[in-house]
Parts: structure tokens; C-alpha cells; sequence
């Protein structure tokens, strides 16, 4: 019989609990790699976007400034009029009367056949582009949910390689809490070798000579993280300048 070991304020970090609604650290990290994933088919898209618009201006400048129409209209109008009441007047009439014509041509022409037809992408286009990658970006967001319940579909499916995987993660957590103390010990030695950064050392001055400020400037503990609170204490070291809460104490 096994009994179930109080996490630690430095595992309850990376600790999923199914129950909980927000988005916990490790599944926060994974979606923010997701996310990631998304921004260079998203400058992909803006880039294809933008050289649509780009060609599209071009190609209206140059239908622009290089059509050219032309209009050509010409008239015609022949009239014979034979005057008098004799047979030879009459004869005339009936044939040469026949050559009395009149017509009108109007004819318009241009070069926009030969022109390019510029078609940029409307709104409705824009919006079937860009909204399969805004669906893509929600599920991201969305599927730290569903993720939550591979290990109930598992335990339900395969109960007996769940409870060996489960077994192996517990005893992995015994041997992880027989060093935990070692462990801290040397990711802390190795934090305190690196030399402060810039920041951290204006945040140290500003702190040393306006103590006012602490209260917003506050510090975090080094083991676990947790914002600075009256229960914190200091490393008695004054060159170390770590600061350490209660339980990690």
C-alpha cells in the first residue's frame, strides 16, 4: 500500500490538474510553441497579401496611363434632284434617282484588349484567407482541454499499462524527492555563478536606495519562484542575495 506524498511547492508547478479551468505553466508553454508554429504561415500570408496589393497597384497605373481609345465617325450623303415635268426629266428621275444615298459610320476602338486586367482580392477573399488561420490559432488555444483527457481515455482503454506508467511516474517522483535537496542546491549554485544582468543589478540598486519601491519591485523566491512576502527570508550571505519563502527555507 502506497501513500500519496504532498507535492512540493516546486513540482505543484509542473503539475496539471485536470480540474483546474486556466491554463496551466507546462500546458501554457506547449500552446505558446503551437502558437509559434502559426507565425510563418501568418507572414506567409501577409507577404502574399501585400504582393497582391502591390502588383494590383501596378497593374492599374499601367492600365492607367497607357490606354489610348480612338473615335473615327464619317458621313455620307449624295442627292440627285431632277426639276421638271417632261419625259426626259422623268427618265432621269427614275434612274439617276436611284444613285441618292446617305449613311452614317461611327467607329470606336482601343487598346484595352491589349492591356493587362488587374483583379485584386476583394474582402470576402481577405477574410477566406486569413480565417482558416484564425481557426488554427483557437484550436491551439483550445486544445489544452482535450489533452487533459489522454490519460482518462487511456486508463479506460488500456487500465493495466496505465497503472504501470503511473507506478513508474511515482517511484521516477521517490527518487526525484530523495535528491530534491541536492538538486536545488546545484541549479541555484549554477544560477549564482552567472554574473546579474544588467537589469537585475539596476533592480538591486534601486531597491538598496529607494526602499519605497519595494513593495513594487518585489523579488521572487529562488527555489520555487513565489513573489517576495514578509515570510521570506534572505541568504545570510550578504554577497549571495537570494531570497528563499518558508516552506523552501
Amino acid at each position: 500500500k502506497r501513500t500519496l506524498l504532498p507535492l512540493l511547492r516546486e513540482e505543484t508547478s509542473s503539475f496539471i490538474s485536470p480540474c483546474h479551468p486556466a491554463v496551466q505553466r507546462p500546458e501554457l508553454q506547449h500552446m505558446v510553441m503551437e502558437l509559434l508554429k502559426c507565425i510563418p504561415l501568418l507572414l506567409f500570408l501577409l507577404f502574399v497579401s501585400g504582393l497582391d496589393h502591390f502588383i494590383f497597384s501596378i497593374l492599374s497605373i499601367i492600365q492607367h496611363h497607357s490606354f489610348v481609345q480612338y473615335s473615327y465617325q464619317t458621313s455620307h450623303h449624295l442627292s440627285v434632284n431632277v426639276m421638271g415635268t417632261s419625259l426626259m426629266a422623268q427618265l432621269l428621275r427614275g434612274t439617276i434617282g436611284a444613285l441618292n444615298t446617305s449613311f452614317d459610320t461611327e467607329v470606336e476602338t482601343s487598346n484595352l484588349a491589349c492591356l493587362p486586367q488587374p483583379s485584386g482580392m476583394s474582402g470576402q477573399q481577405y477574410l477566406d484567407t486569413f480565417l482558416p488561420l484564425g481557426a488554427l490559432a483557437l484550436l491551439c488555444v483550445l486544445q489544452v482541454y482535450p489533452f487533459r483527457l489522454r490519460r482518462a481515455i487511456a486508463a479506460f482503454y488500456f487500465p493495466k499499462r496505465e497503472k504501470t506508467r503511473v507506478l513508474f511516474l511515482y517511484n521516477k517522483l521517490l527518487r526525484q524527492r530523495k535528491n530534491f535537496l541536492d538538486l536545488q542546491r546545484g541549479r541555484i549554485a549554477r544560477q549564482a555563478r552567472q554574473p546579474p544582468g544588467l537589469g537585475t543589478l539596476l533592480l538591486q540598486r534601486c531597491r538598496r536606495r529607494w526602499p519605497c519601491l519595494r513593495r513594487f519591485l518585489r523579488r521572487s523566491c529562488a527555489v520555487c519562484g513565489t513573489p517576495e512576502t514578509p515570510r521570506h527570508r534572505p541568504c545570510p550571505d550578504p554577497d549571495c542575495g537570494a531570497l528563499y519563502c518558508e516552506p523552501c527555507w
